[in-house]
């Protein structure tokens, strides 16, 4: 339930904002004037945190590139179906947004943001947003309770969705595609698919016998490792998954918040002038 764009209009900040896109919109915006234009539209929404009245402004903030680790928190909170504002960035924000690191001094997505001080919640890890989200919001039933009998089961894979299944596509991406050619890793991309791919062999073995990978339902231990099929399947990895890794794929992208999710980073990058190539696709 993203809160982007439906807050009543009229204030200045967005009015200035949308006129000076337009007017950008008659030239050749370099690499350099995209960054400063990214940097106009994030201070906007910052302002327009102080402009809107409290019972009005969304308490979840999440900093965003499309399809990057930060859709962990995203499709969590649709599957809430929690009020939330997504912030778009180009990818990747270290280098094409570099006053996000005062937000973040990592230049990395995600960032979540909840309250204000001096009890504001600020993460970057994006399992942890996920253990965190389905924590505060048990009724929803993505969470499992330390007293379950799967709970060391649903922890585990938290973990090794970041740890295990994406790191070394991370190599992959890296040494594949964002660096230049003279930088590039052939074996460095050659030896880390074969460790997805063998890691994999854990979650075919777990969802050939079960729809999900623990207490029998779906859980956000699913959400942190369905990030990590999105991930190999823009990498082209999707063909040598297991078949019940396929079928357990497509149960997770047939699910209706994955999809809000996936449709939500669109309209946003969209409405705030953000590229919208996923951030796995990016190129040197």
């Amino acid at each position: 339930m993203s809160f982007y764009g439906q807050f009543p209009s009229g204030n200045y900040a967005r009015e200035y904002a949308r006129a000076f896109r337009q007017a950008w919109q008659f030239q050749t915006i370099s690499e350099t004037a995209q960054s400063i234009l990214s940097a106009c539209n994030y201070a906007v929404t910052c302002a327009s945190r102080l402009l809107y009245k409290p019972s009005c402004r969304p308490m979840l903030h999440l900093h965003h590139c499309i399809s990057a680790r930060s859709f962990r928190p995203l499709w969590m909170l649709e599957e809430l179906q929690l009020p939330y504002q997504l912030h778009m960035l180009p990818f990747p924000p270290r280098a094409k947004a570099r006053w996000f690191l005062e937000e973040n001094p990592l230049g990395t997505v995600p960032l979540m943001v909840q309250g204000e001080a001096p009890n504001e919640v600020r993460m970057t890890e994006s399992a942890a947003m996920c253990q965190y989200l389905a924590a505060t919001h048990p009724d929803a039933g993505l969470d499992v309770a330390p007293t379950h009998p799967a709970y060391g089961a649903y922890l585990n894979w938290l973990h090794m969705s970041d740890a295990t299944l994406t790191f070394p596509q991370t190599l992959v991406l890296r040494y594949g595609r964002f660096e230049p050619a003279e930088h590039k890793q052939p074996q460095v991309v050659e030896d880390n698919t074969r460790w997805f791919l063998a890691r994999l062999r854990a979650v075919e073995a777990t969802v050939a016998h079960s729809d999900y990978l623990c207490a029998g339902r779906f859980t956000a231990a699913d959400v942190a490792v369905g990030y990590a099929l999105l991930l190999a399947q823009h990498l082209g990895l999707v063909e040598q998954f297991g078949p019940a890794t396929q079928a357990y794929w497509q149960r997770l992208q047939a699910r209706p918040g994955y999809q809000r999710a996936m449709a939500a980073q669109t309209r946003a990058a969209e409405e705030q002038d953000v590229p919208t190539t996923p951030a796995p696709n990016t190129r040197p």
